[in-house]
């Protein structure tokens, strides 16, 4: 493993990598994720945009359990390696940044024009008339709408989405927009949907431009994530990968490091001379 970080940090030294993260990389900031250590394949089945617009009952039951969610997904913090890749770019190694996450925490640690391909939940949107909410605004009607509410939530996925028991929903409100009165939905893209196309368009002109293309955390699981990695390899793009456990990515990789990212990554930035005052050490 020491090898292939060396042989990384000489790759990241060169400059041109642009990074695409996954959950993985939110892990030390305490929200799980899926397929790796902290977590394993999504617990329940998603809401989908049909089942959001088109059922009330189901709408209650993802607004509750976002609700609580939101109290995780809200109070995380960046952590090690959200602010080694945001000292990578200000060293000028990182020239691009897309992330497959919904929390925000790139950009807390001091990250530009970072990509959110599937959106970002500290943001909402009125289905009817556009008008966006801070997510911090919603947490506060939904709590005055909903002051007996005290259910606990037994799981938290990274899309802020928490389980918990149907008896828990009994009686949950929901608020709607207090511009038109329409209903209200996460700034993020649920399955159903596709992500903007403008969004996949400045991802792919990024991957066309980079060096080398770095993936942080994620398993490339889902085809929104691992097309980038499929287009370096086909345009002779270096894909390197670091990810605790296995990936879709490998046989794609010219390395992979199967370590924890807030070690590897705080080395990297220390590799290229960024000011950091990280922990490091493999």
């Amino acid at each position: 493993m020491v090898e292939q970080v060396a042989r990384l940090g000489e790759w990241v030294a060169e400059g041109g990598v642009v990074v695409l993260s996954g959950a993985g990389l939110s892990t030390d900031s305490g929200i799980p994720d899926y397929r790796g250590p902290s977590g394993s394949a999504r617990r329940g089945t998603p809401m989908t945009y049909q089942q959001f617009t088109g059922d009330p009952v189901a709408r209650r039951r993802y607004w509750a359990r976002s609700h609580l969610g939101w109290r995780t997904i809200g109070e995380a913090r960046p952590n090690d390696g959200h602010r080694a890749v945001a000292r990578l770019q200000d060293a000028g190694a990182v020239h691009g940044i897309i992330t497959q996450n919904v929390d925000g925490l790139h950009q807390a640690a001091g990250a530009r024009e970072v990509v959110e391909l599937h959106g970002n939940l500290a943001r909402i949107v009125c289905l009817a008339c556009g008008e966006p909410t801070p997510r911090a605004e919603l947490a506060r009607r939904l709590d005055e709408a909903n002051p007996r509410f005290a259910a606990v939530a037994s799981a938290i996925n990274p899309d802020g989405d928490a389980e918990l028991a149907d008896a828990d929903l009994d009686g949950f409100a929901v608020v709607d927009c207090l511009a038109c009165g329409g209903l209200l939905k996460p700034d993020v893209v649920y399955f159903g949907e596709t992500v903007p196309p403008d969004r996949v368009a400045r991802s792919f002109a990024l991957v066309g431009a980079a060096r080398t293309l770095l993936v942080l955390g994620s398993s490339l699981t889902v085809m929104s994530g691992r097309r980038f990695v499929l287009r370096a390899a086909r345009d002779g793009i270096r894909v390197a990968i670091v990810n605790r456990g296995v990936t879709r990515g490998e046989p794609y990789a010219g390395i992979v490091v199967d370590a924890p990212l807030g070690i590897v990554l705080p080395n990297l930035a220390l590799a290229v001379g960024a000011d950091s005052s990280l922990p490091v050490g493999i």
